[in-house]
């Protein structure tokens, strides 16, 4: 991968020229694909930008924008599409792209691996450009100095495959999907079971390159210190097009501990549910406990699920639970022994699978799903945790996943990175629903069962303003309009995502982007849109 640097590109001299000698963004000399096919041309090859450029009169045009569609519920005939989709090869593609997008008048969208939850990264209602990242996925890792080189559109599963391939005592915390791309990944401050140890992955970035409005590729020393401030927890789509990201590796023991057991409420989970409260956001940095909250339709009742890792051995783990965490009652045959690598595949219930499968981008099956998200600060009073699992049954559709924090998530000021969710929060809670039937109905309702239950738990959650995680994107709890977000409507679903960071964020916003060129439902706005005048 190329030396991080700030830089623009001889092609970018031909591409700014019809700002200056004449309207670019009229198409009246041709179509939208042949106009915006001549401006890609400009500095590259013809041929091969013609390969990479897709229309929907093209024979692959479907196929290349259904690759990495993860949801379901944004691949319907009544989904926005694309007037034109580009899968570029090089920087200089994407430097392209965005000047010629700009220049066209449309909006862009950048998509990596396809996982968000609401789509944003490849609909919109706009006439919109879509920027497919999965060709730049190239990895270099270097042990020596514990670091790597990784571009947007290689999988969290690739990244941690390469890491492997060099040593079985490194690796980097990022989450559990192998699919996920990780631009998107990161750039919202991507988590997984090495927080409490490590943190989020923003907290283990170094470096990243990004394109700029002006089609310019920076690292962080041309960027400044506030653009890189923002792309780490910020998400990338409101500032640039982030090309890849230098990570700092973090060290591993050769043997790492995990466990799956699963109780329901006939045996006493209620109170161990309880417990978990107190406990999961204390015990020892190097161990993880997420809870899984499932019901049982057929047995009515709820299905309490504890997966956990640890940083060393089984008899380890045993001592820490038997002493901090008794109530769960975990016994060395509970435990299972295996490397870190291995424990990646356990987490994405591909036990058996071998290591390369981390490299498979294509076992994701596509479902319909929605996802929303919450934090917790005090424990769910006994009487409180009884109604939960009422409403869960009665629902009888919605999960419900918590993540502890603590640790290192404790350690890091809320300022650190736009991730402001650190000291205070005892876990964050993921509502999620997956279904397989077709039809606005069927999604009518799948989806507002997790309103239902989002609502219920409004006493017991983050208030003032009640708290969100960026990567589980979520339009209900606010939108904007593309191409003129106000910061009136920002600051409602911004201060809940950033909170206090979102009025930085703004400010990183107006000095980057003041023309507000990157934007989305849920972009961070300009304080005041600046349209720059063109030639007519």
């Amino acid at each position: 991968m190329k030396e991080m640097k700030g830089s623009y590109h001889p092609l970018l001299l031909l591409l700014f020229l019809p700002f200056v000698f004449g309207s670019f963004s009229s198409v009246a000399d041709g179509s939208t694909y042949e106009t915006f096919l001549r401006c890609m041309s400009n500095g590259n090859s013809s041929g091969q930008v013609s390969s990479l450029v897709f229309y929907p009169n093209n024979s692959s045009y479907t196929s290349t924008l259904q690759a990495y569609i993860r949801n379901r519920r944004f691949n319907t005939s009544t989904t926005p599409k694309p007037l034109i989709i580009v899968t570029p090869l090089h920087d200089t593609h994407v430097q392209s792209t965005v000047v010629c997008t700009r220049n066209l008048g449309m909006n862009l969208r950048t998509r990596s691996g396809g996982h968000d939850f609401e789509g944003l990264s490849y609909v919109s209602y706009a006439n919109f450009v879509l920027l497919d990242m999965s060709n730049l996925r190239s990895i270099d890792v270097d042990i020596e100095v514990e670091t790597a080189m990784v571009q947007v559109g290689a999988t969290i599963g690739e990244l941690y495959y390469r890491i492997w391939e060099k040593s079985q005592v490194h690796a980097f915390p990022a989450g559990v999907c192998p699919t996920v791309g990780v631009g998107g990944h990161i750039s919202g401050g991507g988590y997984g079971v090495l927080l409490r140890k490590y943190g989020l992955t923003v907290d283990n970035v170094i470096d990243a390159l990004i394109v700029d409005v002006e089609g310019r590729v920076l690292d962080r020393k041309s960027m400044g210190e506030d653009l890189f401030w923002a792309i780490r927890g910020g998400g990338g789509a409101s500032f640039g097009v982030i090309l890849s990201y230098k990570v700092q590796l973090v060290r591993v023991p050769k043997t790492v501990t995990v466990f799956r057991v699963s109780k329901t409420l006939e045996e006493n989970a209620t109170d161990i549910v309880n417990r978990w409260q107190y406990v999961a956001d204390k015990i020892d940095n190097g161990l993880f406990i997420r809870l899984n909250l499932k019901p049982d339709n057929a047995k009515k009742t709820i299905r309490a699920g504890f997966t956990a890792l640890f940083l060393g051995d089984s008899n380890r783990l045993v001592s820490v639970m038997n002493n901090e965490f008794p109530e769960l009652a975990i016994q060395k045959q509970d435990c299972k022994e295996m490397s870190w690598i291995e424990s990646e595949l356990f987490w994405s219930s591909n036990i058996n699978a071998p290591v390369k499968s981390l490299l498979d981008r294509t076992h994701y099956s596509p479902k319909f799903a929605k996802r929303k998200s919450d934090y917790l600060q005090i424990p769910i009073p006994r009487n409180g945790i009884e109604s939960l699992w009422q409403k869960m049954i009665e629902l009888s559709v919605v999960e419900l996943t918590f993540n502890p924090y603590g640790g290192r998530m404790s350690e890091i000021p809320d300022w650190e990175t736009p991730f402001p969710h650190r000291a205070g929060n005892i876990f964050k809670i993921e509502y999620g629903v997956n279904w397989a039937e077709e039809g606005p109905k069927v999604e009518a309702y799948y989806v507002n069962q997790t309103r239902l239950l989002y609502d219920f738990m409004t006493p017991f959650v983050s208030k003032s303003p009640r708290g969100a995680y960026l990567n589980y994107r979520d339009l209900d709890i606010g939108t904007s309009s593309v191409g003129n977000n106000s910061y009136t409507d920002g600051k409602v679903y911004g201060g809940k995502y950033f909170k206090g960071n979102f009025d930085r964020l703004v400010k990183v916003k107006t000095m980057v982007d003041g023309s507000n060129f990157f934007t989305n439902e849920q972009s961070i706005p300009p304080l005041k849109t600046r349209r720059k005048n063109r030639r007519k």
